[in-house]
């Protein structure tokens, strides 16, 4: 089978370097049809500045020529507008948004309010994307409920996110100097301020966090056993993991929270670091609580308790870990999710 993976989707995001490098493990040939948009502003965060580049991304799209041999067309993410540039190349059309513009811009961060233009605009270019393509790929059972009610199409099939096996190895191994480690973007999905207010409970714990985003204002004020660094080289990641005490995953209160598991908690069961985040429907579509993971209320002393049991129990912490990646490797590695990419693919033509 030949895969093209088609549109602006941005280079370097885990969720398209996972899917490509999954594909290629389980045995399809993978093209890569790409315009660049997303380089230099991070995904919309430009606004309108990045429109002009995006309209003229999507007219080379369209008129691109495809590798010989190609069955499908993969449409990576950012993906909602380049949908309809891979209609009209005739293959059958596979669209892995990863996200809803909607819920993600109104609904989780609240940039629009909703009922806005702007809110309207993006549900519908969700809708339409959605309903334009042959096949939906959701990374949760929940999120491809929500994507299916949200664009009243069929539910969408599953894949979760899981992690590139190339950095992302077991290497953990349990440490007298006991560390919390948070990465990830500031934004509210992660519940930065549940992840303070739990620090707080925890003077003598060290926390380090990184990343930045919409909510680091919050850390203006931070204890003073919370480390912040703005950015780490992604190849770096999983040396961090391996070094942490335990990894925390998302603590956020809105909808999406419930619907998804992020790239960090699938890196975090690859490395087999033990694993703390938020007890959702999604994570129990994965993880079993006191088994490969614990599942805590988003409340601060829920978060500060689990921290404590990993930190004061070295048997609980070094069973979740081992238990975290065997889980990982069950059902979230690139040879299971490879085959399953594939099942989809072959599923559209």
């Amino acid at each position: 089978m030949r895969v093209a993976y088609f549109g602006t989707w941005e280079r370097g995001y885990p969720r398209n370097e996972q899917v490509i490098s999954a594909l290629r493990l389980a045995g399809a040939e993978v093209d890569l049809v790409h315009r660049d948009v997303w380089t230099s502003e991070h995904k919309f965060a430009g606004g309108l500045a990045a429109a002009p580049r995006l309209l003229a991304a999507q007219a080379r799209l369209a008129l691109t020529r495809l590798p010989a041999g190609v069955d499908a067309l993969l449409v990576g993410y950012p993906g909602q507008l380049d949908v309809w540039a891979a209609r009209r190349h005739g293959r059958p059309v596979v669209f892995n948004p990863m996200l809803s513009l909607y819920d993600s811009f109104v609904g989780d961060r609240g940039r629009f309010r909703d009922g806005s233009l702007a809110a309207r605009t993006l549900r519908e270019l969700d809708r339409r994307s959605l309903r334009a393509a042959d096949r939906v790929v959701a990374d949760t059972r929940a999120h491809a409920a929500y994507l299916a009610e949200l664009a009243g199409i069929e539910e969408p099939e599953v894949c979760y996110v899981g992690a590139e096996d190339r950095l992302f190895r077991p290497a953990w191994r349990r440490r007298e100097d006991f560390n919390v480690l948070f990465v990830g973007k500031l934004i509210p999905l992660h519940g930065l301020d549940a992840i303070l207010a739990a620090s707080r409970l925890l003077p003598d714990v060290q926390f380090r966090l990184v990343g930045s985003g919409q909510l680091e204002p919050l850390l203006a004020d931070r204890p003073a056993n919370v480390e912040h660094v703005p950015w780490i080289a992604y190849e770096r990641l999983p040396a961090e993991y391996a070094a942490a005490g335990c990894a925390l995953g998302i603590f956020g209160r809105s909808g999406k929270t419930e619907r998804v598991i992020p790239n960090k908690a699938f890196q975090a069961l690859a490395v087999g670091v033990p694993l703390v985040t938020a007890d959702t429907v999604a994570a129990r579509e994965l993880l079993v609580d006191g088994r490969d993971a614990l599942l805590t209320p988003r409340e601060p002393e829920g978060i500060a308790a689990a921290i404590r049991s990993l930190r004061d129990d070295a048997a609980l912490a070094e069973r979740i870990g081992a238990a975290g990646r065997a889980t990982y490797e069950r059902e979230a590695s690139e040879a299971v999710l490879g085959r399953r990419w594939l099942e989809i693919v072959e599923s559209a033509l």
